[in-house]
């Protein structure tokens, strides 16, 4: 009977807390005295997702086991995205539009896409000056965006080829 009286006496003396995610006052746990979101299922969500937030930032390790996690599960479910949005239409559209907006924020820069088409022109064979140009605007992963500077040049024709 003595310790339910503590524990009675220790619940009526902390005070209530608002939780971080909904607001809400909270009465928090005493075997957790730090405690800064309620019980309810979407905060607890958000706080284990704050956790794998900050987990990622500041642990290396972690940040390697997610990455090689994550490259696991795609080869084991390569069709998931394709599949995902074609029973999506709605995400499609708003991940379109969203785009479009972060596009219109990057004003006088060009796009730059993997599978940008082949120009009709193409470069002669010769030797080329690959310099890299800085803050080019949007770039999909790895892209360089560059400028070219042609030193020499030597175009040959069609003749000169076939009779190699």
């Amino acid at each position: 009977m003595h310790a339910r009286y503590t524990f009675l006496c220790m619940e009526n003396s902390m005070e209530k807390r608002r939780c971080v995610a909904c607001s809400q006052p909270f009465q928090p746990r005493p075997q957790v005295p730090e405690q800064s979101y309620c019980s309810a299922p979407d905060c607890q969500r958000e706080r284990r997702k704050q956790w794998h937030r900050q987990k990622l930032q500041t642990d290396p390790d972690y940040q390697h086991n997610q990455a090689r996690a994550q490259k696991a599960w795609m080869q084991r479910n390569p069709d998931y995205w394709r599949k995902y949005r074609k029973s999506h239409p709605e995400y499609v559209e708003r991940n379109r539009v969203r785009q479009k907006q972060r596009n219109a924020r990057v004003t006088g820069h060009s796009i730059a896409k993997m599978d940008v088409s082949i120009p009709e022109t193409h470069l002669p064979s010769g030797i080329y000056e690959l310099r890299l140009v800085a803050d080019a605007g949007i770039a999909k992963m790895d892209v360089w965006t560059v400028e070219i500077t042609v030193h020499a040049c030597h175009s040959l024709s069609r003749a000169d080829i076939a009779k190699r």
